[in-house]
């Protein structure tokens, strides 16, 4: 809020007024609708889905539009929109090493138990633009692999725990602490943590992942 701006109310209506004509755009263009976010913006829509801690894909997909494709000004929209919501449940623990996985590497271990999955990925695009993609073509159905979906495919850090290499947590049947109700206080306990890592901002995680696989100092680098 800009509390020295002239202007009072009609210079904050006009500037509405003017950000709802830019996001517009070009009138002779066809809009975008919900639908077509939702599903050819997919990654943008997961992204703003896990940093605003609510799970609606139309609704990250509105977040989106309205904020003319910024990211961390959709993600605030709904966090912000997130707070007016009754809390009516909440969702059990799942067994993650039995689900269905489009996409699991370790740069662990080649022959992880389970299997390697590529699944879709940019890692072999070599970061070329693709211009066929301008043109509107026909895209290919992709051949899928012999993985089963069904298969058990256990956690790497199982592995680890066996050789010692990874710090036991003490397990609790204390419920954790809510980040998304109650303020972040230091020193944060691993339940809380984890929590703002995982509605963290993409960038500073990717950083810090990094920087980790990298080593600091006279650490060294170790990938799971």
């Amino acid at each position: 809020m800009y509390v020295a701006v002239k202007g009072g109310e009609a210079a904050i209506d006009n500037a509405h007024g003017w950000l709802a004509e830019m996001r517009r755009g070009d009138t002779d263009i066809a809009e975008l609708d919900i639908a077509q976010i939702r599903n050819q913006l997919a990654l943008a829509v997961d992204r703003v889905m896990a940093e605003g801690s609510l799970f609606d894909a139309d609704l990250a997909a509105l977040a989106i539009k309205q904020s003319r494709g910024d990211l961390i000004e959709a993600i605030f929209l709904i966090r912000a929109y997130r707070t007016t919501l009754p809390r009516f449940g909440a969702s059990q623990p799942i067994k993650t090493a039995e689900m269905a996985c489009m996409r699991r590497i370790s740069a662990t271990f080649k022959d992880v138990p389970g299997g390697q999955v590529l699944g879709p990925t940019f890692d072999y695009t070599h970061r070329l633009l693709d211009f066929k993609l301008a043109a509107e073509s026909e895209i290919t159905e992709a051949g899928l692999g012999a993985a089963e979906a069904d298969e058990t495919k256990p956690h790497i850090t199982s592995f680890l725990n066996d050789e010692n290499l990874i710090q036991p947590e003490p397990e609790s049947d204390e419920t954790p602490p809510d980040l998304t109700r109650e303020p972040l206080e230091l020193p944060a306990s691993r339940a809380l943590r984890l929590q703002a890592l995982s509605r963290g901002d993409e960038g500073f995680l990717l950083g810090m992942g990094y920087s980790t696989q990298r080593g600091y100092g006279r650490n060294h680098a170790f990938v799971g």
